[in-house]
């Protein structure tokens, strides 16, 4: 409707085009090879990172200082989740999935600030991120247990002829694992930064401005707490994935 209205000089807006991957040299083509928005904002993620957790702790106080205290508590939390959902034998895989979370975490982050790009709302990065898991877990289950791993899709609890199904069942969940592990997250940054633009439009109208920007300061709000779940979501659903490779048969 608003873009109906562009020709009468209403309101226009345009909410997905913050997700417009573009070149940030040049108004060309994007190919694989292109620096572009993206491109940027994974490189500021990663600085992001390495600035908490590496300058951040580099003297090593003994009573911390502000920075020291968020990586130590990121670096307990994290172990704590991996130590609950998989054992103590996935914590030798503590920096992989410490790694996930941190990177997921500022990513959505960063994607709040102003004229920022969320790289976690294109499908592309979440879904390398999710296949990376669903492809290391894979490989670790068959690599430490064998043939035997394929044992978790076959359900000894259940009656034997009910068995088959629950195995094809089981299999076909198993490999939609990594699209429903990516769409999530894509789907829900997606969505959110889509209406806080769209009250954000909406607030230069005078008559609609103190109802927009309230609901763009509550949406804010809500996409702060949504950008913490869906990088808890995302990890511990790895940790998950990683306990049925670990233990299939538990």
């Amino acid at each position: 409707m608003a873009t109906e209205q562009a020709s009468e000089g209403g309101l226009v807006f345009h909410p997905m085009d913050q997700f417009i991957v573009s070149p940030l040299f040049g108004d060309g083509a994007v190919h694989w090879y292109t620096p572009t928005n993206v491109t940027l904002w994974l490189a500021l993620t990663v600085a992001a990172i390495a600035a908490l957790l590496v300058l951040g702790t580099k003297q090593g106080r003994v009573v911390p200082g502000k920075t020291q205290s968020i990586a130590e508590l990121a670096y307990g939390f994290v172990y704590k989740m991996v130590e609950d959902v998989s054992g103590r034998d996935g914590l030798k895989y503590f920096p992989y999935i410490m790694t996930l979370f941190m990177f997921i975490l500022f990513a959505n982050f960063l994607g709040l600030l102003p004229m920022a790009f969320t790289t976690t709302s294109h499908i592309a990065v979440t879904a390398i991120l999710a296949m990376a898991v669903f492809l290391a877990v894979t490989i670790l289950g068959f690599v430490l247990n064998g043939a035997s791993f394929l044992g978790m899709f076959w359900v000894k609890s259940a009656p034997l002829a009910l068995r088959p199904v629950l195995a094809l069942i089981e299999v076909i969940s198993y490999f939609v694992r990594p699209v429903s592990h990516s769409i999530r997250l894509a789907g829900n940054m997606t969505a959110g930064h889509a209406v806080i633009k769209v009250f954000a439009a909406f607030a230069g109208l005078a008559a609609l401005s103190p109802l927009a920007i309230l609901g763009v300061v509550a949406m804010y709000g809500l996409e702060i707490l949504v950008c913490f779940i869906q990088a808890y979501v995302f990890t511990i659903l790895t940790c998950v994935y990683l306990k049925d490779a670990l233990h299939p048969h538990h």
